[in-house]
């Protein structure tokens, strides 16, 4: 019996001290590695974050500017002792009030960002599910409006919108910043639904639904991240155009806030009000910088969805 009982107890302590050495002397090699990469990790990002900081640092510079200018002191304006937001006083009281042309922008900007919405919507979906003669020699037109110079277009479409009774107004000049926002709108949104899968849309069309039905409950979730891109892009154009409502609008009530912030400049003996002019600055890019800061994301996401096709 001792024999027996002594024989299979002798190779357990073996084995059972044998084992764990082997992950403590992994443990110490990974601790001793450690460092090195982190190391070497950081040595070869810092390149990187310093161009990309010194990117960023050139983008924002000019806003920063901007913002501390408004509200700092200015020879010749409101502001002209100590920091406060006199130029912003200024500014409100101009003309036809800050509050009028921020309602003639936002109205222009929303009717751009809606017909171009819909109309790439449904023009991008037509692009890249359906098959019909000339499909590509049309969508090869519509890209081709991109070549055309911008200014070339306005007095036809003055003339145009004269005789259709739009001419000085907000709805038309939204019509004309929708026509230069469609030709990349439409491209973006094909190659959006062209990264799609198609199975999504034929198992929704054998549950029973229609072409626009699928567009609707599955189509449209799927290329979000497009319609924001395209949304984002065209709120950008409207809320910053200067030529089109130079040209197209002549009622100074109607002046959208780009044009209403350059005539701040045309002042009496030719002295300018600098730091109004600053603080009409801050106001036309904080929403820029608002929408973008949110909308980022999706941003991205859109623009990386045609890449990610196949």
């Amino acid at each position: 019996m001792p024999t027996t009982t002594e024989t299979p107890s002798a190779p357990v302590p073996s084995s059972a001290t044998a084992a764990p050495p082997a992950p403590a002397r992994r443990r110490r090699r990974v601790g001793r590695a450690a460092p090195t990469t982190t190391l070497g990790g950081l040595a070869l990002r810092t390149p990187y974050y310093v161009f990309t900081g010194g990117l960023a640092l050139i983008f924002l510079f000019p806003l920063i500017w901007a913002g501390v200018a408004s509200v700092s002191p200015q020879a010749g304006s409101a502001q002209t002792d100590g920091w406060g937001f006199g130029n912003y006083v200024t500014l409100a009281g101009y003309q036809a009030g800050i509050g009028q042309y921020l309602l003639n922008s936002v109205v222009v900007s929303g009717l751009t960002v809606l017909f171009t919405l819909v109309t790439s919507l449904l023009g991008g979906y037509a692009f890249a599910r359906f098959a019909f003669p000339g499909k590509n020699i049309l969508f090869m037109l519509t890209l081709g409006i991109l070549m055309v110079p911008y200014a070339t277009l306005l007095i036809p479409l003055y003339v145009l919108l004269n005789a259709l009774h739009l001419q000085n107004s907000l709805l038309g000049l939204a019509l004309v910043l929708t026509m230069f926002q469609l030709p990349f709108a439409t491209f973006m949104m094909r190659i959006s639904f062209e990264s799609v899968p198609t199975e999504m849309e034929e198992a929704a069309l054998v549950d029973g639904c229609t072409s626009f039905g699928a567009l609707r409950r599955v189509l449209l979730p799927a290329v979000k991240p497009g319609l924001i891109t395209v949304g984002l892009f065209a709120f950008l154009a409207a809320w910053n155009d200067f030529i089109a409502p130079l040209i197209l609008i002549s009622d100074s009530s109607k002046l959208p806030l780009p044009l209403a912030v350059a005539n701040m400049r045309q002042q009496i003996m030719g002295i300018v009000d600098y730091g109004a002019t600053e603080a009409g600055v801050v106001v036309l890019a904080l929403p820029c910088v608002v929408l973008f800061l949110l909308l980022q994301r999706h941003y991205v996401q859109g623009f990386m969805s045609g890449a990610l096709k196949g």
